[in-house]
């Protein structure tokens, strides 16, 4: 498994990873195709929305964007391929978007989520907040959490 920055060159194919990977959970088709528009990645967006790969065998099999500026950022897409999930490649993605973001120095992420994924993102440490509304389907409503990020320290040399 390697974990990497995106190209441009990739963003089809973060598009149609998102839509299958949103498609898993038994939306309808007029759901989907409401979602196209959200969840289409650019060519000219993966460098400034942070987008990271995790790819196997050759093949992406997950991504995640890190968006905003510090001390607040957006975890604004996180998708893993169906035919991938549950190997913990979520969990990888997760981790190196908490690391690289405690790296950029961001103090917090927000989320919001799609009500499949809020277990996911709590078990992960996250918490909700609140609601906010889709940014595809009118009067659908999605959980907004918050993962605090902690700075990362140094373990102290023992003494003896």
């Amino acid at each position: 498994m390697q974990i990497r920055a995106a190209q441009g060159t990739e963003a089809d194919i973060l598009s149609a990873l998102a839509l299958r990977s949103k498609a898993h959970w038994g939306y309808d088709a007029a759901f989907m195709a409401a979602c196209v528009e959200e969840l289409t990645m650019r060519a000219d967006e993966i460098t400034c929305r942070r987008t990271t790969v995790a790819e196997q065998d050759g093949r992406i099999v997950g991504f995640t964007t890190l968006e905003g500026r510090p001390p607040t950022g957006v975890l604004g897409m996180m998708f893993v391929d169906p035919h991938a999930m549950g190997q913990g490649i979520g969990r990888l993605l997760f981790e190196h978007l908490r690391a690289n973001a405690r790296q950029l120095r961001f103090a917090q992420i927000t989320i919001d989520a799609d009500p499949q994924a809020e277990p996911f993102y709590r078990a992960m440490g996250a918490v909700r907040t609140g609601s906010i509304p889709s940014g595809s389907i009118a009067g659908r409503m999605l959980p907004q959490l918050l993962l605090a990020l902690q700075p990362q320290t140094r373990a102290s040399p023992e003494r003896s």
